[in-house]
């Protein structure tokens, strides 16, 4: 899954350096796997809100 959303994200003009699967929610029995989203510097948090909001607009149109 993180690797398609990594492509998608990319597609989109988006990088998110620090996206990967959670080890611990991985390795635990009862918690579902989740992806850490990371940290990410203010430029690339103005390019993901760009690509949303791109995105969403072209979906009202």
């Amino acid at each position: 899954m993180t690797s398609e959303l990594r492509e998608a994200l990319a597609r989109a003009g988006v990088v998110l350096p620090s996206l990967r699967p959670d080890p611990v929610s991985i390795a635990h029995r009862y918690i579902p796997p989740l992806v850490e989203l990371g940290r990410c510097s203010m430029e690339v948090a103005r390019q993901l809100t760009h690509a949303l909001t791109e995105h969403s607009g072209s979906e009202r149109a």
